[in-house]
């Protein structure tokens, strides 16, 4: 599928804003179900430097400064995707290994493998492991589970038993606060899914991207419609010969829309980055001198392109 991404943000500002720098997560990666054709990236007023880099993920992100006096912001990204169904082949969710030995497999002693997916177990800026979340992952993590049959469980059981109202949180609500409220958007899902998984020693993190929205019948695509979106993954260690656990697969949860899979839930979804939560692939961030007062204004295109 033929994608086009077009990503708009505007930020007024008052009063001037005198210097600034930035960074954004605006760039889609290259993955084993995504190609990126073509991205650029549009700022106004024209940054007196920019410079692209990978950070310690390979998300690919932009830093820019401005030095002149501004009373606005705008930063266009547009990009072109190739997406395509993943064709990765692993066991179904009742073959997984069990949680338990998965936690286990984590669970630091003398002598044990490091394994990379280890960095994604502990607390992170957003994401907070409790007691609370722990207790939460009862009723789906029950005892001797495979740990993808109880992880898919629990995405569908965020999916039917929290409601998402737009604008009902802000990137700064607590998870904690979106669980007591069963209530957010698809962020809040995300974090709550993650922070359950780590509460009880399973590597989960977040992604950042876009999914493909189709239209009601008989209406036209809105352009700037559309939003970002976010989800999670979780990692699967795979079973040896020997019945032992090893490097796995990060599996794909999206607990908004009811959808997963390895490498992508789907070829409508798009990657854009990945990190241990929000704090670390959010699309933009900076710091300004002057500019007390703000506001923004965020529009998203996705729609497809025919060949």
């Amino acid at each position: 599928m033929r994608l086009e991404i077009i990503h708009d943000t505007t930020y007024q500002y008052d009063p001037n804003v005198e210097i600034a720098q930035h960074l954004t997560h605006l760039k889609p990666a290259n993955t084993r179900t995504q190609e990126l054709i073509q991205a650029e990236l549009c700022i106004d007023p024209r940054p007196a430097w920019q410079e692209e880099h990978s950070d310690i993920y390979g998300n690919t992100c932009t830093y820019f400064s401005l030095e002149t006096r501004h009373r606005s912001l705008v930063i266009s990204a547009k990009s072109e995707i190739q997406t395509r169904k993943s064709s990765f082949t692993y066991f179904d969710a009742h073959k997984s290994p069990s949680w338990e030995t998965v936690r286990e497999y984590f669970r630091y002693h003398s002598g044990t493998h490091w394994d990379p997916a280890s960095e994604f177990l502990f607390a992170s800026e957003y994401i907070i492991p409790s007691a609370e979340f722990a207790e939460f992952a009862r009723a789906n993590f029950t005892a001797h589970r495979p740990i993808l049959d109880a992880a898919i469980d629990l995405m569908r059981r965020i999916y039917s038993e929290f409601h998402y109202v737009s604008k009902s949180t802000d990137v700064n609500t607590p998870a904690i606060e979106a669980l007591k409220n069963r209530e957010g958007v698809c962020q809040d899902f995300a974090h709550i899914l993650i922070t359950t998984m780590r509460s009880i020693g399973l590597p989960a993190k977040y992604i950042s991207g876009y999914i493909l929205t189709n239209p009601p019948p008989g209406q036209a695509r809105l352009i700037g419609g559309d939003a970002s979106h976010a989800w999670a993954s979780v990692y699967i260690p795979m079973i040896d010969s020997k019945g032992n656990l090893g490097p796995g697969a990060w599996c794909d949860l999206d607990p908004t829309n009811n959808r997963w899979g390895f490498d992508s839930p789907g070829e409508d979804y798009v990657h854009l980055a990945y990190g241990r939560d929000y704090g670390d692939v959010s699309p933009i961030r900076g710091v300004i001198h002057g500019g007390a007062d703000h506001i923004l204004d965020v529009a998203v295109t996705v729609r497809p392109i025919e060949l």
